[in-house]
């Protein structure tokens, strides 16, 4: 084998290493899940919190007539009247890949906390999650989009997150494991109207 044709094979095999070494996407980010009409009804900010990661409530959109509410009233533990921005509703998701399971998601409606997993789409553009009780057969989908990275200047994002502390995260109520009655609205999408972020229109 000619020397020059050994090192263009050699480069071809270190080209290829480097593609399929690629890092997967994560959730880090902003996220926008839509309401069933398909119109914005909030937006996320997904971090890894010490291994496991967490999602903050960072922006709302409130429909005509509705009034937004401020903190989560209905909520337990530390997260007890917390501000709603900034309120860490997804928790302890852990990563498996493009996988995120054995988290939980809460309703701040009535301060309901339900299992959650989340897969994310090999673009990292899309993320299905899904809340249940007890079993993931009890719960429905719902698919976020991401953001662009800079939906939120990092000024007001970090106003934002000084309400979700490490010590409110932690404290999180464990999730129902008793089914209730099937609704319309599923723990996925159970996103209250609040107030919009700083500078953010509605």
């Amino acid at each position: 084998m000619k020397p020059a044709f050994a090192l263009a094979i050699a480069l071809m095999l270190l080209t290829m290493g480097s593609v399929h070494a690629a890092p997967l996407p994560t959730v880090s980010g902003f996220w926008e899940t839509d309401d069933d009409e398909g119109q914005p009804q909030a937006w996320f900010f997904f971090e890894e919190k010490d291994g496991p990661w967490v999602g903050h409530l960072v922006k709302g959109f409130k429909k005509p007539g509705e009034k937004f509410v401020d903190t989560c009233t209905k909520c337990t533990g530390d997260q007890k009247n917390a501000k709603m921005l900034g309120l860490a509703m997804v928790n302890g998701m852990k990563r498996d890949g493009l996988t995120y399971k054995e988290g939980t998601i809460l309703d701040p409606r009535d301060g309901s906390v339900y299992h959650a997993e989340m897969e994310l789409s090999a673009d990292g553009k899309e993320l299905a999650v899904r809340g249940y009780i007890g079993l993931p057969i009890f719960g429905k989908t719902q698919i976020w989009k991401r953001l662009p990275d800079d939906a939120i200047p990092a000024a007001d994002m970090a106003k934002i997150l000084v309400a979700s502390s490490p010590k409110q995260i932690a404290a999180s109520p464990a999730p129902k494991k008793t089914p209730k009655p099937t609704s319309t609205n599923s723990p996925a999408s159970s996103n209250p109207s609040v107030d919009p972020a700083p500078g953010g229109d509605q």
